[in-house]
């Protein structure tokens, strides 16, 4: 299963896009590939392979003498694009609008988020590993610093060259220097506990005062809004009376200054 995977690795075809064409999850594409030929295959998904890649025999000869030139991989990407667009159709989001390259990357995005979902559904690490990873998708433009960190995974894992600068280069070269000292530091174990404890501290108490802080701005506004409609003499804010509204809730707020 080598010489597949080597091929499938020329052709430029990932895990997830093979798990996505043959519809299995993306863990049974993986345990597939460790089985030792493809006649060990089920037989429908062998046939799938072999259509995609416009052979009649999965045998090392065959895999081996696959002629990989443009032609042939432009081939193999029209047949596999057809097969995921036959597969997903109707299944995810209405991807109008977006670019081809971007339409993919919602679909393998989605892809995964369900195989890890479905994979193992009793598991609730992988529901809350999501729910922080849609939480960070929020705050993505608020923290510039999150791209910097998603870039550094990227390169520690092998993804993409450790040199490749797509935000602020030099402040991404301080922070993926930063983040390597503390990733270093947490696997050798020599961080000295005391002052984690102490550090994780302060961070809990700028969590809790950026709460707190943020909870007391919503309070004042809510204050200013009740007494502009008092005012006014309105009981709520609605398309008919919202600029007059907010003027007075500027008005208000200039008082207090």
């Amino acid at each position: 299963m080598e010489i597949l995977n080597n091929l499938l690795q020329e052709l430029g075809i990932s895990k997830v896009r093979l798990a996505k064409y043959l519809g299995v999850s993306r863990q049974m594409v993986y345990n597939y590939l460790e089985l030792p030929n493809l006649n060990k295959w089920p037989k429908e998904k062998k046939i799938s392979l072999f259509k995609l890649l416009d052979i009649e025999d999965g045998d090392n000869e065959t895999l081996e003498n696959l002629k990989v030139n443009t032609e042939y991989l432009l081939a193999v990407s029209d047949r596999l694009n057809k097969g995921l667009k036959d597969n997903v159709q109707g299944e995810f989001l209405d991807l109008k609008g977006l670019k081809k390259e971007e339409q993919q990357l919602v679909g393998d995005i989605t892809y995964l988020i369900k195989d890890k979902l479905v994979e193992n559904p009793e598991h609730e690490e992988n529901y809350y590993a999501l729910l922080y990873t849609y939480h960070l998708l929020q705050s993505l433009d608020n923290v510039p610093e999150l791209k910097y960190l998603l870039a550094y995974i990227s390169k520690a894992t092998g993804f993409i060259k450790p040199n490749d600068f797509k935000f602020n280069e030099d402040k991404q070269f301080m922070f993926e220097g930063i983040i390597h000292s503390a990733f270093t530091l947490y696997n050798s174990g020599g961080a000295s506990k005391n002052k984690v404890i102490e550090s994780h501290k302060r961070f809990v108490q700028e969590i809790e005062a950026r709460t707190e802080e943020r909870l007391s701005r919503t309070q004042q506004l809510n204050t200013v809004r009740i007494q502009a409609l008092r005012e006014l003499g309105y009981s709520d804010i609605n398309s008919d009376n919202a600029a007059e509204v907010f003027e007075k809730i500027a008005e208000i707020q200039s008082r207090r200054a």
